[in-house]
């Protein structure tokens, strides 16, 4: 009875977590925030949780990091000391990244040229990672990074300003070296960067062969983050997965959803948030 008793309470427990509302936007209430951010990693980390919570908590993970990597960094440790021990590591790498990725982005006065499309499910897109790294040696977790930073793990369609496409964002002549398939088919790209990491020292010489990816210590750094994040955590996987395509225009922060330009990007009150678009 007492066995019976126990699994009960865990299921109701973790009903309880799963069922908690989070809000749309991350509170300007400190507490609140970090319990919303404690119960938002406690849902992405549940492998029990349904796929609807963990598209909740990872987007207001999103917008939470977002909002907090405008204010001082006071205001960020404050916050951190606040967290659990696995929600304080997500949110120390995404501030991290996060800033780094400011240093790349450019203002824009118009909306991208992009479609934004659904991507692959989550499970097929991992085991596209994994395959990718037994066949090149790769850790899962930077191919992760790389199209989580690239393209939103496939949501932007487009090219880059450099033209350079693809979920993995693949210049032609890098392409026409690395690839095979097609350079807009999840797996093709994703094996198609594995090989070209290779080429460029990976998996010995992580940093060298990201910095031939995209010349830039601070890409390099932002991707770090992510994959070392996943590879601490990898359920921190599922809360990026729903990570939404933000886009700063003009001092506003607009979403742009799945089905745009059909659909009209969303506007989102929350300061600071950015983007950047594919890299060259």
């Amino acid at each position: 009875m007492s066995a019976l008793v126990a699994i009960l309470a865990a299921l109701a427990s973790s009903i309880a977590a799963q069922s908690a509302v989070l809000p749309v936007t991350p509170p300007s209430n400190r507490a609140q925030l970090e319990a919303d951010l404690n119960l938002a990693q406690k849902v992405i980390d549940d492998p029990t949780s349904a796929s609807g919570d963990i598209e909740t908590a990872g987007q207001f993970e999103q917008l939470a990091t977002a909002a907090l990597a405008r204010e001082p960094l006071a205001t960020q440790r404050a916050t951190l000391t606040g967290l659990g021990r696995t929600a304080a590591a997500v949110l120390r790498a995404n501030l991290d990244a996060a800033t780094h990725l400011a240093r790349l982005a450019s203002p824009r006065k118009a909306f991208p040229p992009w479609r934004v499309i659904a991507p692959p499910a989550a499970a097929d897109l991992l085991g596209y990672f994994k395959a990718a790294q037994a066949q090149s040696g790769v850790p899962w977790e930077y191919l992760a990074a790389i199209e989580f930073v690239e393209s939103r793990f496939g949501r932007v369609h487009g090219l880059s300003t450099a033209g350079a496409q693809g979920p993995m964002q693949f210049l032609p002549a890098s392409w026409a070296r690395y690839g095979r398939g097609d350079v807009n088919n999840p797996r093709d790209a994703i094996f198609a960067a594995a090989r070209y990491l290779v080429a460029n020292g990976a998996p010995d010489a992580m940093a060298n062969a990201l910095y031939h990816y995209n010349p830039s210590g601070d890409y390099v750094s932002a991707i770090t983050d992510y994959a070392l994040r996943m590879r601490a955590d990898p359920r921190a996987y599922y809360g990026y997965y729903w990570w939404q395509v933000l886009y700063a225009r003009r001092g506003r922060t607009f979403v742009l959803p799945v089905g745009y330009p059909r659909l009209r990007p969303v506007p989102v009150a929350v300061p600071g948030a950015h983007t950047r678009s594919p890299p060259a």
